[in-house]
């Protein structure tokens, strides 16, 4: 199987609250804490409440070989939520398919003439469907374990332009997200964001991609860009409150270790959408 460089951002739950730009160079760790967030200005806090915002407070710092395995467990909870949401929700975007699985259930009804087999028919098909998801998608998840994911260093953390941050919540790696330089058209790529299911809600999304926004206003980039097969609007809204817009959809887009047989055509289509947030002019 050929595996090429993935591209898929994983989808995350988001608040869409503006907050406060959070600074920092790349060798700078940053915190973020729940009330820089969501507060403009706020009286001095009691000592309780500065446990409280200790508590609650995100650091975001850059990979070290020690989050390997946390953030590979982060990755992978995120990309296998993937296969329901491709299998079921994406079927929503797919006006084509929803018109062919209509006429395969009619053809079905006109062949065997079976009430029962035709009441069924739907049913088949979306077990079809979350079969498909499920295959293409661990394939997916087998080659990006087996490509930057296995070797966060050398793809992030050497290359000049590249860098691969988590997010930190009590002590424990809770997000992450990379951003990789593109010295052809002098961009950055914001890649691989992911936030632990359990810490959702919290804005560590929106803090990991503003970091990527200040490491590429401080390295010269023109742009930052992204690609992304989220189904879930949660993902759109996150990238659009950063100030990315959409430039282009690639529909039915083949993902790395997608073997384009006619069956998989058939019963797994994915919309792949493409964002840009241009800094400045070239």
């Amino acid at each position: 199987m050929h595996c090429s460089s993935p591209k898929m951002v994983c989808e995350t739950k988001i608040v869409a609250d503006e907050h406060e730009a959070i600074a920092g160079t790349k060798k700078d760790s940053i915190i973020v804490s729940s009330s820089q967030m969501w507060t403009s200005s706020s009286p001095s806090p009691s000592a309780f409440e500065s446990k409280v915002e200790k508590r609650d407070q995100v650091f975001i710092r850059e990979f070290e070989r020690s989050d390997h395995e946390e953030v590979r467990r982060i990755f992978t909870e995120g990309i296998m939520e993937r296969i329901p949401n491709s299998a079921f929700r994406g079927l929503k975007q797919q006006t084509r398919t929803q018109f062919i699985y209509a006429l395969l259930t009619v053809m079905c009804y006109v062949m065997t003439k079976s009430f029962t087999l035709t009441f069924c028919a739907p049913f088949i098909l979306m077990g079809a469907r979350y079969y498909y998801s499920r295959k293409v998608i661990l394939n997916y998840l087998d080659c990006a374990l087996h490509t930057d994911m296995a070797d966060i260093e050398t793809y992030y953390m050497k290359p000049t332009g590249s860098c691969f941050w988590v997010a930190v919540l009590q002590g424990q790696v809770v997000g992450i997200v990379a951003a990789q330089g593109r010295e052809d058209d002098n961009t950055v790529e914001l890649r691989r964001m992911s936030v632990d299911s359990h810490f959702r809600g919290k804005g560590i999304a929106k803090a990991l991609g503003r970091r990527v926004l200040e490491f590429a206003m401080l390295n010269n980039y023109s742009a930052v860009v992204l690609g992304t097969t989220a189904v879930k609007m949660a993902a759109h809204k996150l990238y659009e409150s950063l100030g990315f817009r959409r430039v282009g959809d690639t529909e039915d887009y083949t993902l790395p270790g997608m073997t384009r047989s006619l069956l998989e055509r058939l019963f797994f289509q994915i919309r792949y959408s493409r964002y840009r947030l241009q800094l400045h002019e070239e």
